[in-house]
């Protein structure tokens, strides 16, 4: 299935190990583009099953309604209807209009969910990807600004043709949180939300002083961490461009495209890992601060309250002050 997210999270791990007399149950299932993972503690099976029938079906739900690669989602018809007609929206949607506006405004314009004409100018996917001219992107640029957008009750209009919306940029970090909060319904106190590595901690492990998370060295993704987290009762979040992008005579394009310029982020981040209380929160902060450069973006995630957060060069660590009380000695 297409990813819902754009912005690959592939930087960190979980595990935990079970102890005494509370094992840990899994759920694992592919959604959102990605792989779905649970790991909880719940005496109850009876309340264990329908609670994991509540999850899978949130998320399908909003799957379904919130990706923009289902051709019948809601997404999809208000991106159909662009330059045409206005198309009706639920009282759920009006709160996702009103979150985006609130992002844009939070990140001045960096998180901009009509970004997608530029998204898919580079398009690191293709069988021969290439660099778009100057005149593309200046094309793409023009079809994309939130302000552009037209709202009224219960309607929402994109007034130029080709323009797009795509919740890709926070959608996963939302249903890490939405599906957290099922777990607080259940009254599940132990418990590790992992969409894709967007990750919610609940409590600590059994049996640990919480769950540890390994963080995933950019120069050798899939094979080694570079340092690893403990957490309990927070979220993790990452962003970076070493998994995903392309190379054309001897450059090397990412997939996170800074709005302002139009073109792929090139200042030498790797890799934003931010600790805070909610999984949108983090994701949020570490995208925003990886389009920013190094020094900014640090600065950028010690201004959001509850937040703590590290930026990888090629030949640097900056980091906020408390980051470094939530790493683990290795």
């Amino acid at each position: 299935m297409p990813p819902l997210a754009e912005n690959p999270l592939s930087s960190a791990t979980a595990t935990a190990q079970p102890s005494g007399a509370e094992p840990l149950r899994f759920l694992r299932w592919p959604a959102l583009g990605t792989q779905c993972e649970l790991q909880y503690v719940c005496a109850d099976t009876m309340a264990a099953r329908s609670f994991e029938a509540a999850v899978t079906t949130w998320v399908t739900t909003f799957e379904a309604k919130y990706s923009r690669f289902r051709p019948d989602s809601l997404v999809s018809r208000i991106n159909a209807a662009a330059g045409l007609g206005w198309v009706e929206i639920d009282a759920e949607m009006e709160l996702f209009l009103d979150l985006c506006n609130s992002l844009y405004g939070m990140t001045q314009g960096l998180l901009d969910v009509t970004a997608l004409p530029l998204m898919r100018l580079w398009d690191y996917k293709a069988a021969v990807p290439r660099i778009p001219s100057t005149a593309e992107i200046a094309t793409a640029q023009r079809l994309v600004g939130w302000k552009k957008v037209e709202r009224r009750r219960g309607q929402v209009r994109l007034p130029e043709a080709g323009m797009a919306i795509d919740f890709g940029g926070w959608g996963k970090e939302y249903a890490v949180d939405a599906v957290a909060g099922i777990a607080r319904d259940y009254e599940i106190t132990c418990a590790l939300v992992d969409f894709g590595h967007d990750i919610h901690a609940i409590g600590k492990a059994p049996g640990k002083p919480g769950w540890h998370i390994g963080l995933e060295d950019p120069t050798r993704p899939g094979v080694a961490c570079w340092g690893s987290l403990a957490i309990a009762n927070r979220s993790v979040a990452s962003s970076g461009d070493y998994l995903r992008g392309f190379t054309v005579n001897g450059i090397r394009y990412g997939h996170i495209v800074d709005p302002r310029t139009g073109y792929p982020v090139a200042h030498g981040g790797r890799q934003v890992t931010v600790i805070a209380p909610h999984c949108l929160q983090a994701g949020v902060l570490s995208t925003t601060a990886f389009i920013l450069n190094p020094a900014e973006g640090i600065r950028f995630i010690q201004e959001s309250m509850g937040a703590e957060g590290c930026i990888l060069t090629a030949n640097a660590r900056h980091q906020t002050r408390g980051f470094f009380n939530y790493v683990v000695a290795n």
